[in-house]
């Protein structure tokens, strides 16, 4: 039989199949009609001759349980309800996209359901010619798959191949991307192969071998030395690589695979896509999220993946930079509260933490040399939904730091070699919170309720109750961009600074990055002034900085800057930019 997850056309119909080898007895529910299903080695299988799109179904277990398809590719009535036959017609506009090299990428995370006042796909779509006028290269959506309720960060998703029906249908998703590609933009998706969601996780019922006994911070581990899990995953990744046809897939906090099997999933993951990258021709990229800052598994500069990833999100970039510019310095912060040199290294050689002891980790020494990896394999930030969200009050930078600093690191992550990534709405300063919010019901809903005003009790022990409630409409609407401040100046102004600075990126840092086979890093930071500088086989980019409240004497020659600044004068202005290129 075939095995595979979700139902197969083929000559004769559509061939329903189900791994569940917990079970005794499968029956097929659809469109009233009970059929058998045939049991082969776990797997349940059944040809239905005629089935119309949109056809409903579920499946029954042991003449007990009801169930949607783990593969199911739609679910108009969320996580519990039946799956639908999703039409695989959609016409493709854009069919001779190739995608964009990576060092062309300038990444935008956005929340389909808080991006635009509707929150769906198709409003998203009018969207898309903002972002071009503004320099974006690349959407990075957060995660899509099925999760329950209404709102959801995306983290919680339990059906693997269906795109949430809160946002629209597969169509609406697939125009989004097509449209997103007549425009130019490449389209990443944020996915999660760590942990499925606590609530309409029905393997449980079916497959208990799929977990571990290991957990991870958010449940029961996925067991990858089983080989159907391992094919579910790797199924999952070229559905949306090849039948969604996004460009690249963010792999959410991989750390926190603790059974990744043998192979390691991660690289029976990154052939599969990269093998689809030979056949197509197609520039597909696998960014990585890695608290362990791992570098072996980044290979930047291969035209394919091959068994490693393009990049990963730098999250020491992001904490070094939050410190300086914040003052905070509880929680994993600890490490950071030499922030200036902390960022300094960060820019030279990517990693802050290449193998040091970790306060945070109680001195558990974290992470691998970086200095020999091309820029391009750290996508730099200063926020995210993560580090934005999780938060007590979901606050941005915007509110936390002075403007002149926030518009210094905001210049260097933009005209600095690394491919940066914006949240949306920073482009303008936004001010608009992103706290947590879920919709789950009952036990698991006051469960979640509850843990979140332990996790910030502490901190928040006087006004405890101006910490959102999670489930609560009010908290996800919160959290939704209002696009009507464009019309104010200064928000105006900082879309201009932004439109400019990515301007000017694709003129002079793109052609730095994408032409050199090695880029050199070197950088140093005392009280206040930063010197970076990266040098390509004939090129030499340097950035010139005053990252204090006060002025300083510059150590280096006056000289006229190629990119942003102006001349460099002898005495730095506070939160000054330099950034020059020349000859090397």
């Amino acid at each position: 039989m075939s095995d595979g997850f979700g139902p197969l056309a083929t000559r004769d119909g559509v061939l329903f199949r189900l791994w569940a080898p917990s079970a005794n007895q499968v029956r097929l529910l659809l469109d009233g009609q009970a059929l058998p299903m045939r049991a082969d080695g776990g797997w349940y299988s059944v040809q239905v001759p005629a089935v119309s799109d949109g056809s409903s179904y579920l499946f029954e277990i042991d003449g007990d349980l009801r169930m949607p398809d783990p593969g199911s590719r739609f679910q108009p009535d969320d996580v519990h309800g039946p799956s639908a036959v999703a039409p695989e017609t959609y016409g493709w506009r854009c069919k001779d996209w190739k995608g964009r090299p990576f060092a062309e990428a300038v990444f935008y995370e956005l929340h389909i359901g808080t991006f635009t006042p509707e929150g769906t796909y198709r409003s998203a779509i009018d969207k898309l010619d903002h972002l071009v006028a503004c320099g974006i290269t690349a959407l990075q959506i957060m995660p899509l798959s099925d999760f329950p309720g209404r709102w959801n960060w995306g983290y919680d998703g339990v059906l693997p191949f269906a795109p949430d029906s809160s946002y629209g249908t597969p169509d609406d998703l697939k125009a989004l991307i097509d449209t997103a590609h007549e425009r130019g933009l490449m389209v990443f998706l944020d996915v999660v192969y760590n942990h499925f969601g606590p609530d309409g996780n029905y393997l449980h019922g079916i497959a208990r071998e799929a977990f571990s006994d290991a957990q991870t911070p958010w449940g029961e581990a996925i067991d990858y030395r089983k080989t159907p899990m391992r094919s579910l995953v790797v199924e999952n990744v070229l559905y949306w690589l090849r039948d969604v046809r996004f460009d690249g897939l963010r792999f959410d906090a991989v750390h926190a695979i603790v059974v990744p099997g043998e192979p390691n999933i991660l690289a029976e993951i990154s052939h599969a896509a990269g093998e689809l990258a030979r056949e197509t021709g197609r520039h597909i990229h696998l960014v990585l999220e890695n608290d362990d800052n791992a570098a072996q598994w980044l290979d930047p500069l291969r035209d394919v993946p091959n068994g490693r990833y393009r990049a990963q999100w730098n999250d020491d970039y992001h904490h070094a930079w939050h410190v300086l510019l914040t003052g905070e310095t509880a929680g994993y912060y600890k490490d950071y509260d030499d922030a200036g040199r902390r960022i300094a290294r960060s820019l030279a050689e990517g990693f802050v933490y290449q193998g040091e002891a970790s306060r945070h980790r109680d001195e558990t020494p974290r992470g691998e040399p970086s200095a020999q990896l091309s820029p391009l394999a750290f996508v730099n930030f200063l926020q995210n939904h993560d580090q934005i969200g999780n938060r007590a009050l979901g606050e941005r930078l915007t509110v936390l730091a002075k403007p002149e600093s926030l518009i210094a690191a905001h210049t260097i992550l933009l005209l600095a070699p690394a491919p940066p990534m914006l949240f949306m709405g920073e482009e303008w300063g936004a001010r608009e919170p992103f706290p947590f919010f879920c919709d789950f019901k009952g036990d698991l809903a006051n469960a979640v309720r509850e843990g979140r005003k332990r996790e910030f009790a502490e901190a928040y022990a006087d006004s405890a109750q101006d910490v959102p409630d999670p489930l609560a409409e009010s908290t996800f609407k919160s959290a939704k961009l209002d696009w009507s401040v464009l019309k104010v100046f200064e928000h105006e102004e900082r879309l201009h600074l932004t439109a400019e600075l990515l301007r000017l990126r694709r003129e002079h840092i793109v052609p730095f990055v994408a032409d050199a086979k090695k880029i050199n890093g070197q950088a140093r930071f005392d009280t206040g002034f930063l010197v970076a500088a990266w040098a390509t086989e004939t090129q030499k980019l340097t950035l010139i900085a005053n990252l204090s409240d006060h002025d300083i004497d510059a150590d280096v020659p006056s000289s006229k800057t190629l990119i942003w600044g102006g001349t460099v004068p002898k005495r730095l202005p506070p939160w000054s930019v330099y950034f020059s290129i020349g000859d090397r």
